[in-house]
Parts: C-alpha cells; sequence; structure tokens
C-alpha cells in the first residue's frame, strides 16, 4: 500500500470515529457540509482525499480540531502503538457511551488491571 493511500486511509478512519462521536450517520454529514454520503463514504475509507475546504468543513460539522485528523500523520509512532493497543470496534463502541456508562467501563479496567497486577505478583 503507497503512503498516500495509507495516508487517506488514516484520515478517513478519523473522520470516521469523529462522526460516530458525533451520532451523525454519513448521509447527515453529507448534508451538513453540502456533499454527498456516497463522497463522505470515500473519504471514510481512504480511496478519496478530501480539499481543504471539505476537511475544514468537516471539522466543524464534527466538532473536532483538524489535528486530530492528521494526528497519525504527523506523530506516526503514536499512531502506531495507539493502533496496536485500542481495539477500533471497542473504542467505537466506548465513545458512544454516555459519561456515567464511561466511568463505569474505567472502574471495571482499573480494578482488572488492579487484580492483574495483584495476580502477576503472586506468580
Amino acid at each position: 500500500m503507497g503512503k498516500e493511500n495509507s495516508f487517506n486511509k488514516s484520515i478517513g478512519k478519523n473522520i470516521k470515529l469523529a462522526r460516530v462521536k458525533a451520532k451523525y450517520t454519513q448521509e447527515e454529514l453529507a448534508e451538513e457540509i453540502g456533499i454527498s454520503a456516497r463522497y463522505v463514504s470515500q473519504l471514510e475509507r481512504g480511496l478519496a482525499f478530501g480539499s481543504a475546504n471539505t476537511i475544514v468543513s468537516i471539522c466543524k460539522a464534527l466538532n473536532i480540531d483538524s489535528n486530530f485528523l492528521f494526528n497519525d500523520l504527523i506523530n506516526p509512532q503514536n499512531s502506531t502503538s495507539m493502533n496496536n493497543l485500542v481495539n477500533t470496534k471497542f473504542l467505537q463502541s466506548y465513545i458512544q457511551l454516555n459519561t456515567a456508562n464511561k466511568q463505569f467501563v474505567d472502574i471495571i479496567v482499573n480494578q482488572l488491571l488492579k487484580l492483574q497486577n495483584d495476580t502477576s505478583k503472586q506468580a
């Protein structure tokens, strides 16, 4: 896979994450910024790269900073470790949780880590 295709896929993944978090469908986002839903799909899959105006419109509609979209490209060492550490499906589900449920998940994770550390110390 070429660098350009890899960049497009990275940006597309971040667009999709932000769109899901904002609770937009592809159709709703497309309507909001004046492009087709098909084009939103192509952007998210890395098959297309939006113009500067499109990227700015996406950021405004989703209430995100452009750094969010380009972070994997600017800090590639972070993105590799992040991709290895975070299951995308889990992350997409997590960002849809309300604040109380996110806090609950955080408590469970912390308890599991404590249990894991206690178990490894006994071994």
